[in-house]
């Protein structure tokens, strides 16, 4: 199921269509977010260096981790990192985000400022110019595929960063234009929903064709969530958990599946749902107020329905009323059929208006065929 999210956004967007966005979120429950993100990000740099993808690159707009961290990281996963700058840049928003070193170096304290040297990216020094940040991505990215048609990856490591030093609106917009840049092949992002309001975790949800939601296997016995205090460390599972992710289809229609996971030394590791597990699939369903499935004893007085216009000749020829004949006839055939079945069964009669009527305005008009 996981590989299906890294193949959505392998295969990017089509033509006109807005880039595939992916949103994880976690909580304080099961804070395995970052563990997804760097997933996906080793599995997306695997298909570019492949040439299975649709872009030729990679862009990360890292918050929370150092560049160096992503080249160990990436190292770490067996990726070969030695013309890294051919396929991958880091825009650099950790390092000195609001630009407060250069200040002090204009100041001159004596203090020793060092920066991180990095052939693979640029430092933004001052993340709260959007407008700003959303140039220095798409000069990333075009210094890596060109100005033609070929196509990069944006990777944000941490939307919660930029919701800090601007509104949801701005970084909003932000997304939402990098979705619809032609050269963005695939989009996705990290949030921790637990630092924001219902509202704000709904608008990223709203921008995203693809949301993966991270949550606990501990659940109490009615199948709510474990109180944290209540919860010892021994009690609490801080290795594993469950992903559950929700695809929105070009066509409108939504797919739900989930994965149980585990935090291994090399990476995250997942698996199938158990049988146990798969009352999840059985939650999906839309809470109305009828039962949507039938009884034993209903689907037996459903099977003895005669449905409308279906020939039932018990072994006695098949007539069909046309309307045209006598009353004497109509009444004499009714005494004459209630005599042969007295089952209780109505019987609808019909009597035409006037002989003047034209005589394919009461016929079945599917009279002639064999129901």
């Amino acid at each position: 199921m996981a590989e299906s999210v890294c193949r959505t956004l392998r295969d990017g967007a089509l033509e006109g269509e807005l880039a595939p966005a992916l949103t994880i979120k976690d909580t304080a429950a099961s804070p395995f977010g970052f563990d997804v993100f760097s997933h996906v990000l080793s599995q997306l740099s695997s298909f570019t260096l492949a040439g299975k993808s649709q872009f030729r690159g990679i862009v990360v707009v890292a918050f929370t981790r150092s560049p160096s961290f992503y080249v160990e990281l990436l190292k770490g996963r067996g990726i070969d990192i030695a013309c890294s700058s051919k396929w991958i840049q880091i825009l650099d928003c950790y390092t000195d985000r609001l630009g407060w070193k250069d200040k002090l170096l204009e100041v001159g304290n004596g203090m020793e400022i060092s920066y991180e040297v990095s052939g693979m990216g640029h430092i933004c020094k001052d993340v709260r110019d959007l407008d700003k940040l959303y140039s220095l991505i798409l000069d990333l990215g075009k210094g890596l595929v060109g100005q033609g048609k070929d196509r990069f990856s944006v990777a944000i490591d941490s939307v919660d960063e930029m919701l800090r030093y601007a509104s949801v609106s701005r970084v909003a917009a932000l997304l939402s234009n990098l979705r619809s840049h032609d050269q963005i092949s695939s989009i996705y992002w990290l949030t921790h929903s637990d630092l924001h309001e219902v509202r704000v975790t709904s608008i990223l949800e709203y921008m995203s064709s693809i949301v993966a939601s991270i949550e606990p296997l501990s659940r109490s016995a009615n199948g709510q969530r474990w109180n944290l205090e209540n919860l010892s460390l021994s009690e609490h599972d801080f290795g594993n958990g469950k992903l559950n992710v929700r695809f929105k289809r070009r066509n409108g229609r939504v797919r739900v599946m989930s994965e149980n996971f585990d935090i291994e030394h090399s990476g995250i590791k997942f698996t199938s749902l158990s049988s146990e597990d798969g009352i999840i699939n059985q939650g999906l369903l839309p809470k109305v107020q009828f039962n949507l499935e039938l009884s034993e004893k209903e689907q037996i007085e459903r099977a003895k329905v005669v449905l409308p216009f279906e020939h039932q000749g018990n072994g006695r020829p098949i007539q069909i009323y046309d309307g045209r004949r006598s009353v004497e006839e109509t009444y004499g055939s009714s005494q004459n059929s209630g005599n042969m079945d007295n089952s209780g069964s109505g019987e609808i009669i019909y009597f035409r208006d006037s002989d003047d009527e034209k005589p394919d305005s009461d016929e079945d008009p599917d009279d002639d065929l064999d129901i």
